[in-house]
Parts: structure tokens; C-alpha cells; sequence
């Protein structure tokens, strides 16, 4: 099982990260969109963070504008709404595509780890959540209706 650590990602002002930066955390990395219905799922997402960060827990929010056009802003826009309407505590990084052509390398790593159901590869909407353990393994795939305190308990089993 390869890990995510060799992947590079960019954060919200385009600079390069190495995921080997997350080494040693558990992290929930999810796609994220401003105008979808699971938006209000920063909420919870911001909950665990605050909860669990001193314990090496981090979640890693990639904007995504794939899925109806639910992220249409700028970086900067992203931030800004995550801000004021949330106050997220959690890394909120550089707008991807997690399938496609263009797809981040990281999201192709995730997919081919835990594809969803019945094998198939793609994301399928905003909010598909990857928990990650301290190894850099991707140990779980959730579909988007799985709201963060569903996850909870998996997040406390590997911590």
C-alpha cells in the first residue's frame, strides 16, 4: 500500500506543499464546495478539527468546482466564505479537479485506495471524505452524505 506522502499539493495562495508536511497526523482530506447542500457540513468538519488537532488530527478541505458548479469562486472568494460563514480552523487549500484529465495526482492516489461503491473510481460529489492514518494510508472512503460525526468514532479508533 503506497502512502500519500510523495504527493505535492498547493495551498490557497498557489505555493507548493509536500504532504510529507502532514506527516505523522491523521487527516480527513474531503472535496468541499461553497454552494452545495452539504455545506453545512464545514460545521461538523470544523468540530472534529477543533476537537482532535492537539491529538495530530488535521482535516484538509480541496475546493472543487466539478460537481453543478458549486465552487465557482477564486481562491481568495473560498476563503473569505469559509471565514465569515464558518470560521474554519482546518487547512482550506488550492481549488482542484478530483476527477478528469486534469484530476490532483493526490485524488487519484485516494480513488485508487479506496475506490467507492462497487469498484468505481470517481468522486461522485462535493464532500467524499478519505481518512488518512499517521502512516499516510488511506483506510476509509465516505460518501458525501456521511456527515462528519458519523466518521468520529473511526477518527478516536486511530488516533
Amino acid at each position: 500500500m503506497s502512502k500519500i506522502y510523495e504527493y505535492k499539493i498547493r495551498d490557497k495562495d498557489n505555493s507548493e506543499i509536500k504532504m510529507s508536511e502532514y506527516k505523522d497526523k491523521v487527516l480527513l482530506i474531503v472535496n468541499t464546495a461553497s454552494k452545495c447542500g452539504f455545506t453545512p457540513q464545514y460545521d461538523g468538519l470544523n468540530e472534529l478539527q477543533k476537537k482532535y488537532a492537539d491529538q495530530g488530527f488535521s482535516v484538509l478541505a480541496f475546493p472543487c468546482n466539478q460537481f453543478g458548479k458549486q465552487e465557482p469562486g477564486s481562491n481568495e472568494d473560498i476563503q473569505e466564505f469559509c471565514s465569515l460563514n464558518f470560521d474554519v480552523s482546518f487547512p482550506v487549500l488550492g481549488k482542484i479537479e478530483v476527477n478528469g484529465d486534469n484530476e490532483e495526482p493526490l485524488y487519484e492516489h485516494l480513488k485508487s485506495e479506496q475506490p467507492g461503491i462497487m469498484g468505481s473510481k470517481g468522486i461522485k460529489w462535493n464532500f467524499t471524505k478519505f481518512l488518512v492514518n499517521r502512516d499516510g494510508e488511506v483506510l476509509h472512503r465516505f460518501a458525501p452524505k456521511t456527515t462528519p460525526a458519523e466518521i468520529e468514532k473511526q477518527i478516536q479508533s486511530i488516533l
